[in-house]
């Protein structure tokens, strides 16, 4: 099964950074953090629309642990 949340395959070109880590290094941190928050706010209010409400929370909560760690570093 291709992986949908953590690492999905469209997000990592071929023998490049994910793009959430490319985003890091070009945008900074706190642009990063504050593109993760939006992307919680976002998947959270369609959560459903599209009929795979658990996967949107899931990928909700994966931005939710990227802010956290973020902020740990």
């Amino acid at each position: 099964m291709k992986e949908k949340i953590n690492h999905p395959n469209h997000y990592n070109i071929q023998g490049g950074l994910e793009c959430i880590d490319e985003m890091l290094l070009i945008f900074g941190k706190e642009a990063v953090i504050n593109f993760c928050m939006l992307n919680v706010w976002k998947y959270r209010y369609r959560a459903g629309l599209k009929g795979k409400k658990k996967e949107d929370i899931e990928k909700s909560n994966w931005y939710l642990r990227k802010i956290k760690s973020l902020k740990e570093d």
